[in-house]
């Protein structure tokens, strides 16, 4: 049998390795992104998953594994910008967001063990396309949620869907990587 996380650290290894050089580049310029951007750009990836699923094809040729670890690394992004709600710096140091990236994909990595251990790890037998949905309906939640000003009745919170939309993306890479 597989060793999920063996491979779950393979993929976030991936994506953390590409989040770092960006930020080398880029610093944290994703500082300035409302809750809301990051959903959408959530979205727009997921949505693009979607489509080249359907039609196919695709014009572009960035692969779709780009679109997964970019999935990931906005949610990521938008847990640590939930934590850091109301700290006004845009630059932070590297190291502090290392750390943060690390917090945050350790939590979500343990929730996906308690849920593999209920679930017997069913995600292994579902088709790409219904994680592809999966995310896509978690986005909307989000974008509800977001709409209701983050209250909910009985719904869990925003960063519970952020870490659902982060696992099914490396259950995803870890499909495609066979």
């Amino acid at each position: 049998m597989q060793n999920t996380s063996q491979q779950y650290d393979a993929a976030i290894k991936q994506c953390k390795d590409i989040f770092l050089k960006k930020m080398k580049d880029y610093g944290t310029a994703w500082r300035n992104l409302r809750p809301t951007s990051l959903t959408d750009q959530i979205f727009i990836k997921a949505q693009r998953i979607k489509s080249i699923e359907e039609k196919g094809t695709q014009k572009v040729l960035d692969d779709i594994k780009g679109e997964y670890i970019g999935i990931i690394n906005y949610c990521v992004i938008a847990l640590i910008q939930i934590e850091l709600e109301h700290d006004t710096r845009l630059e932070l140091p590297y190291e502090e967001v290392e750390g943060l990236y690390n917090k945050y994909v350790a939590q979500t990595k343990k929730l996906m063990e308690d849920k593999n251990h209920d679930y017997g790890e069913a995600w292994r037998d579902m088709r790409l396309s219904s994680l592809t949905d999966l995310i896509l309906m978690k986005i909307f939640r989000v974008k509800q949620i977001e709409d209701n000003k983050g209250q909910t009745i009985i719904s869990e919170g925003i960063d519970a869907n952020y870490m659902d939309m982060l696992n099914y993306s490396v259950f995803s890479l870890i499909k495609l990587n066979g």
